[in-house]
């Protein structure tokens, strides 16, 4: 064995055991879902995993190699050039602690345990049976090139498994829960809004009840099982549950196994109709209707008012329902808010009820939108027999974290509006309003300069241009600048911006984080404004940000 064979090999371990951990990786964060996985192909980073220049290079050595056995040696140094630079910055990333990997659950463990097993395996078949350096370094390219394929095929395979365990497991978290006959579950659905109203109805429930609810990015139904199984308890009075998925029936699973009596629906739009493939099946479970269908006779629906989807299928119910709406004048509504107040920390208004009680409210959460998920909790809260008056003061010790939007304290006093939770068309919308809260720097004495960082939105389907289009708009109308981390609808966000007056300089793609933070600093001065919307980069929001919510 040659050291050239030997430095070949390891390095394609090297870099093979970082893409084995990155697809590994992908899949679990898009849930194992077939279609939120190739969705992800759509997309401009999607679409260099597949076929940005190494992947190219590489096929391209592949069809060389079979064309012209003699340029081998040219093609083997090639490839134990790019193995090395691969390898290189996989143990960088290491080091630094930058790489991506799986969360490491019981399921991503046996995935990687049998997909590196795979590997080696390879490896050593590789070199036991080709018959030359020439086929081994063949076999080595062919896996590299397939690895994407090969990982998934590992996951596929195995997934069917996974699925009878899980069924197990949701079949016991039932049995347990239909143990607690007293205890009452809350359902909370929809496309957007629905973990800060968890978060408000918990904080607010929790003043009078003992309350359990879902924690944060589990609202799969193994997720609410795991909790179920794992938290629930005799104790509880009430179980708020946050539905999510993205399957026609998915949400009917979740109601069988919770069955809730109450069901909230706290806004609908098509941030994820390319998952679900039409806006029927889309409407079926995250638009509320297999919600609504499994609520009992005696159960409650709950809509916002100001959402077109949830209106219709207000009127489609025929059992006890209720409504919420920011105003009273295009919806008959049963609670509604008035003298509202956006302010920079907090929120002030009047919460008024079709009863004609009216009480005021005020909140340490930021953004207008966030008046409709606290009247969405006040609500429900009041329907289990809380008064507005004890509501109010239940509402004092809402954090801003649980409204998904904080208000930090930046480098160089810059004001780092943190939405990057999550994003959705409205969300994204809205959250661009409350820019217009801050009005005159204090520092400068001139109007505010105002900034957004954001990543175009993904899983939209054929909505996607239409959306980020209105995107475009609002950002001409709000924004002195935007940054767009990501490609895929980069050009239909800027010529939305600039055929509404924003000055085509001013609406910026720049993917990487020092590149951002830079262009932050050199224009924004303390107090002037930058809201990151959506999954921007982790490693800018701590070159932003200096300190918590203010």
């Amino acid at each position: 064995m040659n050291i050239e064979i030997i430095s070949i090999g390891f390095l394609w371990f090297i870099r093979t055991s970082k893409f084995v951990l990155f697809w590994i990786y992908l899949w679990q964060l898009k849930e194992y879902h077939i279609g939120r996985f190739f969705d992800h192909f759509k997309t401009h980073k999607g679409k260099q995993l597949l076929m940005g220049k190494f992947p190219l290079v590489k096929v391209v050595l592949l069809v060389v190699l079979l064309a012209n056995y003699y340029v081998f040696p040219l093609v083997f140094y090639i490839l134990l050039l790019i193995y090395f630079a691969e390898s290189a910055v996989f143990i960088l990333g290491i080091f630094k602690q930058r790489f991506l990997k799986p969360v490491f659950t019981k399921k991503t463990v046996l995935l990687t345990l049998c997909s590196f097993l795979l590997v080696v395996l390879y490896l050593f078949l590789s070199y036991a049976y080709a018959q030359s350096n020439f086929w081994f370094t063949f076999y080595l390219l062919v896996f590299d090139i397939l690895t994407s394929f090969i990982v998934s095929i590992i996951v596929l395979f195995f997934q069917p498994f996974f699925v009878l365990a899980r069924n197990k497991i949701l079949k016991k978290a039932s049995r347990k829960i239909n143990q607690y006959k007293k205890l009452t579950i809350i359902g909370i659905n929809g496309s957007y809004g629905k973990t800060s109203t968890k978060e408000f109805l918990t904080t607010i429930l929790s003043s009078r009840f003992n309350v359990l609810s879902t924690p944060d990015h589990k609202n799969s139904e193994i997720g609410i099982a795991q909790t179920i199984l794992s938290d629930l308890n005799e104790n509880h009075q009430i179980f708020i549950v946050e539905m999510g998925s993205y399957n026609k029936g998915g949400i009917k699973l979740l109601c069988n196994m919770v069955k809730p009596r109450i069901g909230i629906v706290t806004g609908v739009n098509e941030q994820h109709l390319a998952l679900f493939g039409s806006l029927e099946n889309l409407l079926s479970a995250e638009g509320g209707q297999e919600l609504l269908y499994n609520l009992p006779k005696d159960g409650l629906l709950v809509v916002n008012g100001d959402n077109k989807y949830c209106m219709d299928l207000y009127k489609k119910a025929d059992t006890n329902k209720k409504v919420y709406s920011l105003k009273n004048d295009k919806v008959d509504s049963d609670i509604w808010a008035e003298e509202i107040s956006v302010l920079e920390n907090s929120l002030d208004f009047m919460a008024m009820t079709r009863e004609k009680e009216a009480v005021h409210f005020n909140v340490d959460i930021l953004g207008k939108q966030n008046i409709q998920n606290l009247l969405g909790a006040i609500l429900v809260a009041k329907e289990l027999g809380m008064s507005l008056e004890e509501i109010s003061e239940a509402a004092k010790g809402i954090q801003q974290e649980q409204a998904g939007i904080t208000l930090k304290r930046g480098v160089h006093g810059i004001n780092i509006i943190d939405s990057s939770y999550s994003s959705n068309p409205d969300g994204a919308i809205a959250d661009l309003d409350y820019l217009n809260v801050f009005k005159i720097n204090p520092s400068t004495g001139l109007r505010t300069k105002k900034v957004v960082i954001m990543p175009c939105l993904i899983e939209l389907g054929k909505k996607s241009t239409d959306v980020h289009l209105q995107i475009g708009k609002k950002i001409a109308e709000v924004c002195d600048v935007a940054i767009i981390t990501t490609k895929d609808k980069f050009e239909e966000v800027k010529n939305s911006a600039v055929q509404n007056g924003m000055t085509e300089s001013k609406i910026i793609f720049c993917e990487k984080p020092k590149e951002v933070f830079h262009l932050i600093t050199t224009f924004c001065k303390q107090k002037d404004v930058v809201l990151l919307e959506g999954r921007v980069p982790g490693e800018l929001i701590k070159l932003l940000v200096t300190q918590k919510s203010t």
